[in-house]
């Protein structure tokens, strides 16, 4: 190990400690290769840029990082100069830049400074020194440079992973306020890696729990989502219950907080997870199977419902309600109607799934793109054949 330093007022200060592959002890052949190429092809410009957040905390426990985020020196307009078509700006409050290598996305983040902004933009940028302090825990601050397989580190992380123990970076009674998901994200953390919180942590989880109601449902849909797919959703939805934040995020669910029914559920989804995740070959499990290990033990049979279309309208008026106030695309809530029906051995009608399924991001919106290159084409070439037309009168005249 040796210390990063930097000068500050004509003297150094040591500002980091960077540790050796020898003793942080990262396999370089997880590394996502791609990620590695955006970080070459940066640093080779003169910006510096690192493997942020969550990959190298997975890296760290010996796991495969679903995702690989790069932080970087270069502003959101650079990196999208320097990867052309290849990148999308993304954002309105912090823009971000989405590097495309096929289906994968590489996400580009500018370190962000610690000054005071407006509440509608975050896009003041600043060093790595600042932009570690803007992360929520400790475990996320760690900055991997896959190019010298060293870890930096500005904020006492690996202490906190010798020790297991989660550490918020941002005072207590400021973290939660700015952003009730961070206590969503730390019981997670918790959870998943096994790490211990202090009664501190723990405290301030209940106490600001209720501020989870001003989170938008886009947002919430987003967090259940990604903990539903991160093949640990049994334990994590009972911990989120035992600290009183479940009836924030899913308020009819949470009335089966207490049954049995609910985590087992989970557990034969996390299961399937984990098993598709050991598959290369497949495909990750669909969101309406998902959401299915969600709400199927509690969907009640109504005898005095005989008619199949009324069943499945009853089905899909339930699974709403406890899903509420998520807001997953209706294809989805359908599809779940139908798997709860024919798990109960009952025909479903067809045509009854009538929402669109969603493609991603990326893709609606280059079909966006190439429908406007169409509608332009045939603009023009309706334009051409008008004055084509025009010529042909004149000259016939």
């Amino acid at each position: 190990m040796f210390t990063r330093y930097k000068k500050k007022a004509g003297a150094l200060e040591a500002v980091a400690k960077v540790y050796s592959r020898q003793e942080h002890g990262i396999d370089p052949t997880l590394i996502d290769s791609d990620a590695v190429s955006v970080i070459e092809r940066l640093v080779s410009r003169g910006y510096e840029s690192y493997i942020v957040g969550g990959a190298v905390r997975d890296l760290l426990l010996g796991r495969v990082p679903k995702d690989f985020d790069v932080a970087t020196a270069a502003s959101p307009r650079v990196v999208h100069n320097m990867f052309g078509r290849q990148s999308m700006i993304i954002g309105r409050r912090f823009k971000i830049v989405h590097v495309m290598f096929g289906k994968k996305i590489i996400e580009v983040t500018t370190f962000r400074s610690l000054e005071d902004h407006a509440d509608d933009n975050d896009n003041v940028f600043g060093t790595i020194e600042e932009d570690c302090r803007r992360r929520d825990y400790s475990i996320n601050s760690l900055y991997y440079d896959p190019l010298t397989c060293t870890v930096i580190d500005f904020t006492g992380a690996m202490d906190d992973f010798r020790k297991k123990r989660l550490v918020s970076l941002i005072p207590l009674n400021k973290t939660f306020v700015e952003d009730p998901v961070r206590m969503v994200r730390g019981i997670k953390y918790s959870v998943t890696t096994g790490f211990f919180m202090s009664l501190a942590l723990r405290h301030s989880i209940r106490k600001y729990a209720p501020l989870l109601q001003n989170v938008s449902t886009s947002r919430m849909t987003e967090e259940i989502n990604k903990i539903l797919a991160c093949g640990m959703s049994s334990p994590i939805f009972k911990a989120l219950f035992d600290y009183g934040l479940l009836s924030y995020m899913l308020p009819c669910l949470a009335v089966y907080g207490r049954y049995p029914q609910l985590y087992e559920s989970l557990g034969k989804l996390d299961a399937k997870v984990n098993e598709a995740a050991d598959d290369t070959r497949r495909k990750s499990l669909p969101k309406a199977i998902m959401y299915l290990s969600l709400v199927n033990p509690f969907i009640a049979d109504n005898p005095d419902i005989t008619d199949v279309r009324e069943v499945f309208q009853d089905t899909l008026r339930q699974t709403k309600v406890l899903l509420s106030p998520m807001t997953p695309p209706r294809f989805e809530l359908e599809s779940t109607s139908v798997m709860h029906m024919r798990m109960r051995g009952i025909n479903v009608p067809k045509g009854s799934v009538k929402g669109k399924k969603r493609e991603g991001k990326g893709a609606s919106e280059q079909s966006g793109r190439s429908g406007q290159s169409r509608r332009s084409r045939q603009s023009s070439q309706s334009g051409q054949s008008r004055q084509s037309g025009q010529s042909s009168r004149s000259k016939t005249v």
